[in-house]
C-alpha cells in the first residue's frame, strides 16, 4: 500500500504508522479537525493490536544494536534532528495551531521550548558519568554505570503535542532506549511531523516507532502486556495514569507518570498586584486554559482580593477569543464540541453552589469550539469539585483571611504537580515556598517550565521527572560491578 500523506497550509504531513522504519498504511482510518471551525483536516492511518505487536518487535530488535551507539555518536544524531526541527519551524507552527486551535504566538512559544528541551538531551549524552569507588572493606573496586531500561513505551497527550513529544523521546533516545509513541488522537500531525525529523535525521529503523490509533484502549493493552517492554512514560489524566500503572504491575515495567493538577495561585498581601495579575492571565488562560499546571484555584489574601478581581477581571476583558491564525487572537478554541459542553456544565455547577460569574461564563457561537474567557468569585464555603482540574478557559477566585489560611488551602488537594505563589518578602517565598506539596512552585512567576528544571508532581499528579539533570535518568538503570583486586599480588 502506498504512503499516505497531506498537504496543509503547503506542508507535507505524513499520515501513516512507522514501524521498523517503514511508513505503514492500512484499511482504517480516523478523521482528525480543526476545532477553530470543526472541518476535517486529514484521516490518520488507524493502527490495531497487530501493529502494536510489530511496533514492539522492531523497538525490541534494535535495541541492542542503539544501546551499543557510542554517547557521542548518539549525541550527534540528536544535534542533526535539533537542527531539522530549526529548519521545519513554520510547518509544526502552523501544524500545532491548525489541529490544536492554539494561537499561532503560543505555537511558536511551545515550538521553542520544545526544541530546546530536544536540544538539552543532546548535549547531556555525551556528559552521563559513574562512579569508581573501593569497596567497603577494602579487596575490590565499586565500579557503577548506567544501561539503558530498555523499549520504552511514550503515550502522549494533545493540549501540548510537539513538546511532549520532543521532552519524552529526547531523554529516551539520549539514554539509548528505542521507542514506540502513540499520538494523541486529536493533534496526530504535529506528532508525525516530529517522527519525519527524526527519520530524516536517519536514527535506524526500529529505533523510533508510531503509532496512531482509533482503538486506544486495545493497543496500549496489548503494548503494556508485551513481555519485552522496559518503560512506559505517560503525561494525561490521574484516571489513565492509575490503569497503566496496574497493567505495568505484572512485569515490574518501570513507570514514569505525569498526571493531573489543582494547581494553586497564591496571592499574599504583600504581592505586587499587578504582576501577579499579568501572570495569572497567562497561567490561567494560555492554551484556552487547557493545561495541567495551569491556575485551578486562584487564592487572594482578602487585602487585596478587592484590588486583584477588579484588575483580574479588566485584564480578562481585554483577551479575544478567535482562529489561532488570526494574530489578535489571545484564547482559541477548547479541543471539541464534547470539552465544551463539559466546561458549560462545569460553571453550571459551580453557579449552583453559590458561586458569582464576574465576566464570561458561555459558549461562543460557532463554527469551531470556542468558549468565552470566564472569572467566578466564590463564596467562603469550598466543595470537593473545587479541585477538579477544570481544564478550561475558566479562573476561580477564592477569598482568604490569613497566610496560614492560604497555605492550609493550596495543600487540601490530592494533587500535587504545579504550585504559584506571590509575595514581596523573598523569607515569606522560602518559607511559603517550602512547605507548599508540589512537585514545582512558581514564585512571582506564573510560567516556569526549563530544559534545566525537573518537570514533574507528587501525590496523584505523578512519578518521576522530566527534564533536568533527572530526566535522562527515568530511562536509565544503574548497573554495578564489583572488580576484585589483588593488591598484594599486582604489587610483587
Amino acid at each position: 500500500m502506498a504512503q499516505r500523506s497531506a498537504t496543509l497550509r503547503g506542508h507535507e504531513i505524513p499520515l501513516d504508522l512507522h514501524i521498523g522504519g517503514e511508513w505503514v498504511s492500512t484499511d482504517s482510518t480516523y478523521e482528525v479537525t480543526n476545532p477553530a471551525d470543526g472541518t476535517v483536516i486529514a484521516e490518520m492511518t488507524s493502527g490495531g493490536v497487530d501493529h502494536a505487536e510489530r511496533a514492539m518487535a522492531a523497538a525490541a530488535a534494535a535495541q541492542d544494536e542503539w544501546t551499543g551507539w557510542a554517547p557521542r555518536a548518539r549525541a550527534d544524531l540528536m544535534h542533526r534532528a535539533h537542527r531539522l526541527m530549526l529548519e521545519r519551524e513554520d510547518a509544526f507552527v502552523e501544524t500545532m495551531t491548525l489541529e490544536s486551535g492554539k494561537p499561532v504566538a503560543e505555537a511558536k512559544g511551545e515550538f521553542a521550548l520544545s526544541a530546546s528541551f530536544f536540544l538539552w538531551f543532546a548535549e547531556q549524552v555525551a556528559h552521563l558519568h559513574g562512579t569508581y569507588a573501593e569497596g567497603s572493606n577494602g579487596g575490590y573496586r565499586i565500579i557503577v554505570g548506567h544501561r539503558p531500561v530498555g523499549p520504552a513505551y511514550l503515550v502522549t497527550p494533545w493540549n501540548f503535542p510537539l513538546l511532549m513529544s520532543a521532552r519524552k523521546a529526547g531523554a529516551a533516545l539520549g539514554a539509548g532506549c528505542t521507542i514506540v509513541m502513540k499520538t494523541a488522537r486529536d493533534t496526530p500531525l504535529t506528532q508525525a511531523l516530529f517522527v519525519k525529523v527524526l527519520v530524516d535525521a536517519g536514527f535506524p529503523a526500529g529505533v523510533v516507532n508510531l503509532i496512531h490509533t482509533s482503538q486506544t484502549g486495545d493497543v496500549s493493552t496489548r503494548i503494556m502486556n508485551d513481555h519485552r517492554l522496559r518503560k512506559v512514560s505517560f503525561t494525561g489524566s490521574t484516571g489513565v495514569g492509575a490503569q497503566l500503572m496496574a497493567q505495568a504491575a505484572p512485569g515490574v515495567v518501570n513507570a514514569s507518570m505525569e498526571l493531573g493538577g489543582d494547581g494553586p495561585f497564591v496571592v499574599l498581601d504583600d504581592a505586587d498586584v499587578d504582576l501577579a495579575v499579568r501572570e495569572a492571565v497567562a497561567c490561567k488562560f494560555r492554551n484556552a486554559g487547557q493545561a495541567c499546571v495551569a491556575a485551578n484555584r486562584i487564592i487572594l489574601h482578602r487585602d487585596i482580593a478587592e484590588e486583584f478581581t477588579e484588575k483580574f477581571v479588566a485584564a480578562a476583558k481585554q483577551l479575544t477569543v478567535g482562529d489561532g491564525f488570526d494574530e489578535k487572537t489571545n484564547v482559541g478554541p477548547v479541543i471539541s464540541d464534547r470539552q465544551r459542553q463539559r466546561v458549560s456544565a462545569l460553571i453550571n455547577q459551580f453557579v449552583d453552589a453559590g458561586a458569582e460569574v464576574l465576566l464570561g461564563g458561555n459558549p461562543v457561537e460557532g463554527p469551531g469550539y470556542f468558549f468565552e474567557p470566564t472569572v467566578m468569585n466564590l463564596t467562603s464555603e469550598r466543595f470537593d469539585f473545587c479541585n477538579d482540574e477544570m481544564f478550561a478557559p475558566v479562573a476561580a477566585l477564592y477569598t482568604v483571611d490569613s497566610t496560614a489560611e492560604a497555605l492550609e488551602f493550596a495543600n487540601d488537594t490530592t494533587y500535587g504537580l504545579a504550585a504559584y505563589l506571590f509575595t514581596g518578602d523573598v523569607s515569606r517565598a522560602f518559607t511559603i515556598g517550602e512547605r507548599l506539596e508540589f512537585g514545582m512552585v512558581g514564585i512571582n512567576r506564573g510560567i516556569m517550565a526549563d530544559p534545566a528544571a525537573p518537570f514533574g508532581g507528587t501525590k496523584m499528579s505523578g512519578i518521576g521527572r522530566e527534564a533536568g539533570q533527572d530526566g535522562i535518568y527515568e530511562f536509565l538503570e544503574p548497573h554495578y560491578m564489583a572488580l576484585t583486586v589483588d593488591e598484594k599480588g599486582a604489587l610483587a
